[in-house]
């Protein structure tokens, strides 16, 4: 929670501060950002560098979750709605019914990573053992099951964590590896990504899932497989890139309507090889082949 207010008081501060210094803004153009936490981060930076190659557009980031976002851009509050999932059917018509047509821009790839406390002897996990783990009704409660004995968890029990239901990360989870299944009663539940990581980072009996580029040295990263005993796929930059990471998924931005002006040109930036190397300079996969100084 601290995180995400900190990012919207800081780009508040920084809106404000640019257009005092400007006699009140009056030639200034402010774009209201808001939405994914996976991708805040990234936005955040992308609104920072901006800031030299047009100085009269300020781009104001907060995050929320992709839900927060999506909602924002039904209500008609935000300019660009950022999401780690894409919108669903009923909420491209609610936008519609409120006078908004949401188009769909996609600005990167992110691989989703299964989070394991650093002392973990496990290294390699399948989407099927997942839905034990994570699914209502599975058959895995603890490390035994997976046939592993973990240092300095006391009883092997599983702390699985997750992320709140309005996270895009808990809809793309809960799609690729549960299909139309429920999530399993007591899940500890997560505002943001880097809440995951430093849980399962400071847990020994902790799993947990959250983007690649929230990973530190301090946690292990599984090795990911479609089926149990199959080969299995590393989450890197190049995995999510070339599809193979089974958890890979794009990252999205929504507009009302085809983006013009200076919207329009704050995404084309965002596209461009500027934009699309600090995506990758954050962690994600770039949504086009970019060349990088």
């Amino acid at each position: 929670m601290f995180k995400r207010n900190s990012i919207l008081v800081v780009s508040a501060m920084a809106v404000t501060a640019v257009l005092a210094g400007c006699g009140g803004g009056q030639d200034r153009q402010v774009i209201q950002n808001k939405g994914s936490d996976t991708l805040v981060n990234v936005a955040q930076a992308w609104a920072e560098a901006y800031q030299l190659v047009d100085p009269a557009t300020v781009v104001a980031v907060s995050g929320g979750g992709s839900g927060t976002g999506i909602a924002a851009l039904i209500n008609g509050t935000v300019d660009i709605a950022n999401a780690s999932r894409a919108m669903k059917d009923k909420e491209i018509q609610l936008a519609k019914e409120h006078g908004h047509d949401a188009v769909q821009h996609i600005v990167g790839y992110d691989a989703l990573a299964v989070y394991l406390h650093a002392d973990n002897p496990l290294s390699a996990i399948s989407l099927e053992q997942l839905a034990e783990i994570y699914g209502d009704g599975g058959g895995y409660t603890k490390w035994t099951d997976l046939g592993v004995e973990v240092p300095g968890c006391k009883d092997q029990t599983l702390v699985v964590v997750s992320r709140q239901n309005n996270s895009g990360t808990f809809a793309y989870f809960r799609k690729t590896v549960l299909g139309k299944g429920d999530f399993r009663l007591g899940t500890r539940d997560m505002h943001g990504s880097k809440d995951v990581v430093d849980l399962v980072e400071n847990t020994p009996c902790a799993i947990g899932y959250s983007g690649l580029a929230y990973a530190t040295d301090h946690v292990k990263l599984a090795c990911i497989s479609e089926k149990t005993g199959g080969e299995c796929t590393s989450p890197s930059v190049a995995t999510a890139s070339d599809g193979s990471y089974p958890i890979a998924r794009p990252l999205f931005m929504y507009t009302n309507g085809e983006p013009s002006g200076y919207v329009g040109e704050y995404l084309n930036w965002i596209k461009s090889d500027a934009g699309q190397c600090i995506i990758l300079g954050k962690g994600y996969a770039s949504a086009s082949d970019v060349s990088c100084n």
